[in-house]
């Protein structure tokens, strides 16, 4: 190969096909739709999910389960993962832990208390486990709730009542 065959035969600007002109334009008669059926018809359109009148396979497949996609995404982290991120001192917010340990979208943050603390921090969420501000405290932090939406049951009881 040499330098000047790399781009021959290769167009930047394609032509069209133009159909339906003539025996000679090999795109004549039928102008690609072949002979008869709905695929020939004008305005013809199908389903996408359309395979030639078999039973298709979004119908084949059983279906479980309930996704609920108004559910609030609650984003949890552990105080051990806190204690290893940041340095004491810190005042963690849902926004600066977004950033940094979660690294997605979420709705309410909640901390949870598996493993140790040893360093004292200003933690801000809207949830805590009863384990984690126990730990936070001890430590010698402070835990700040954070007021969001009201939890779906809460909601219900007051339209009840």
């Amino acid at each position: 190969m040499k330098l000047h065959d790399v781009n021959s035969g290769i167009h930047k600007n394609k032509k069209r096909k133009r159909i339906g002109r003539g025996p000679g334009s090999g795109q004549g008669k039928t102008a690609g739709r072949g002979h008869k059926g709905a695929g020939s018809r004008a305005g013809n359109s199908q389903h996408p999910t359309f395979q030639g009148g078999m039973m298709p396979l979004v119908r084949r497949v059983p279906k479980r389960g309930f996704n609920n996609r108004w559910a609030r995404e609650v984003a949890v982290v552990n105080v051990s993962a806190l204690d290893a991120a940041f340095d004491a001192g810190t005042e963690i917010t849902p926004e600066l832990l977004s950033d940094t340990l979660i690294g997605h979208r979420f709705d309410e943050l909640k901390i949870l208390g598996d493993g140790e603390i040893s360093k004292s921090f200003t933690v801000s969420a809207h949830r805590f486990s009863q384990s984690a501000v126990e730990k936070i405290e001890k430590a010698g932090g402070k835990v700040v709730r954070l007021e969001g939406p009201k939890p779906v049951e809460q909601k219900k009881k007051e339209a009840k009542g």
